[in-house]
């Protein structure tokens, strides 16, 4: 004969949670289900796919457009990295505007730039946002053309493309 096994209470209790979170679930994605625009329920959190405009414009250019407009001299680059960085190297002709002094700087960088000009910022590493920032900054301000080149300063020198160092 089998003997009767106390029943605890913490039993009951994670019994009863996780009955309460698969309801909170399932209620969570029916109201998802019927909301005007539902949230994705997988999503593309690569760094490309983050570089959206409020107005949902891809603001992410590849290394090989970037190198197109750069040969042409249709783009206009700007290195988003503090000046340390850039004088250590940068795209060649790339101009320097630093996130950080970008307020500051931005008119006496900007003055002689059409609103439509193609302008790529870049900064340095996957999860760098300050050319995202400088990116939206820009096009805060009016300028309808902006791009980022992610990883802009790593993919760039390790495709062999044209650098510089200094000022």
């Amino acid at each position: 004969m089998a003997k009767n096994v106390p029943y605890h209470p913490w039993i009951r209790s994670i019994r009863h949670l996780s009955v309460i979170v698969l309801a909170a679930v399932a209620i969570a994605l029916i109201s998802n289900h019927f909301r005007s625009s539902p949230l994705p329920l997988v999503g593309n959190w690569s760094p490309e796919a983050r570089l959206t405009s409020p107005s949902g414009r891809q603001l992410a250019i590849s290394l090989d457009e970037a190198r197109v407009l750069h040969q042409s001299k249709g783009a206009v680059f700007m290195d988003a990295r503090p000046l340390e960085e850039f004088t250590k190297g940068h795209i060649l002709g790339a101009i320097s505007l630093p996130w950080h002094e970008a307020e500051q700087r931005v008119m006496d960088v900007t003055a002689e730039l059409a609103n439509d000009a193609v302008i790529i910022t870049y900064c340095d590493g996957d999860t760098c946002d300050l050319s995202k920032e400088l990116a939206l900054f820009l096009e805060n301000l009016g300028f309808s053309n902006v791009r980022i080149l992610v990883n802009g300063w790593t993919v760039w020198q390790h495709a062999g493309l044209p650098v510089e160092t200094g000022n």
